[in-house]
């Protein structure tokens, strides 16, 4: 199994091409940009060959920058909000170039003259900074309404398919993999457990074995099994504790002195 970043971008992109409210929103923008016929597509197409291809102009460019994004994320998480809107939307434009450019010559035969070129990337780069600082201020999809967060999430969700992202429980050493568990199911990822208890930050957790690590608030109950102990997760799983560690989850207040 590999985690690489290209293999985790594929299973969001096929967690987004079926996932039903992103396509009635690209669907959606579709229409509206039909019926609007910006850049004389109105003229130029009649209405479904319109709707064609601005489905396609925003699909592909929305997989392409979405990718683009997530391929930057690791590297731009710790900087300045501005610097991280700039880098990523630069980086978006720069790869939406060839898809608009590829999709206008297919559709209309058309290929920009040297001369075109300089408004037409200005044109492009400025959107896609603009709509990179749009997802930067808007909540992530299922935040609560007019909230804010001012704490980052686990890095180590961004290992995940985009439906098993959620409330991490506990991570599991599997030979050379590590087990992801959340509240919304599981994953094994190629990954060191070391390094995955390090991407859990800031989430709160203890490792209670050489092999287990569980996030505290993810115990719902604890009890002794002879000189080890047993600890339930809220999804019911059963993670066992190693003698030496008795003492830590007593510590931590999951067990009677």
């Amino acid at each position: 199994m590999n985690d690489t970043p290209s293999h985790s971008t594929h299973r969001e992109w096929r967690a987004l091409l079926t996932n039903p409210v992103a396509l009635t929103v690209m669907g959606g923008v579709a229409a509206l940009l039909t019926i609007i016929g910006p850049f004389g597509t109105d003229m130029r197409l009649h209405l479904l060959p319109r709707f064609g291809y601005w489905l396609a102009m925003v699909v592909l460019t929305y997989l392409v920058g979405f990718g683009v994004n997530r391929v930057l994320e690791r590297w731009t998480r710790s900087m300045h909000a501005t610097a991280r809107v700039m880098i990523v939307g630069l980086a978006t434009g720069i790869a939406v170039t060839p898809v608009v450019t590829a999709l206008n010559l297919l559709t209309f035969g058309y290929f920009p003259s040297a001369d075109e070129w300089p408004p037409l990337l200005l044109q492009v780069l400025g959107s896609a900074v603009v709509i990179t600082l749009m997802f930067e201020v808007l909540p992530e999809p299922g935040g609560a309404a007019g909230t804010t967060t001012t704490e980052a999430g686990p890095a180590l969700m961004d290992r995940l398919a985009l439906d098993k992202r959620g409330a991490l429980l506990s991570l599991s050493s599997e030979d050379h993999y590590t087990r992801i568990r959340t509240a919304r199911g599981e994953e094994l990822v190629l990954l060191r457990l070391a390094d995955a208890i390090r991407e859990a930050a800031p989430t709160q957790g203890l490792q209670v074995h050489r092999s287990h690590w569980v996030a505290l608030k993810a115990v719902t109950a604890a009890r002794r099994d002879g000189d080890r102990a047993i600890l339930t997760l809220s999804d019911g799983t059963e993670i066992p504790v190693s003698r030496a560690n008795v003492p830590v989850i007593r510590d931590a207040g999951l067990l009677p002195r």
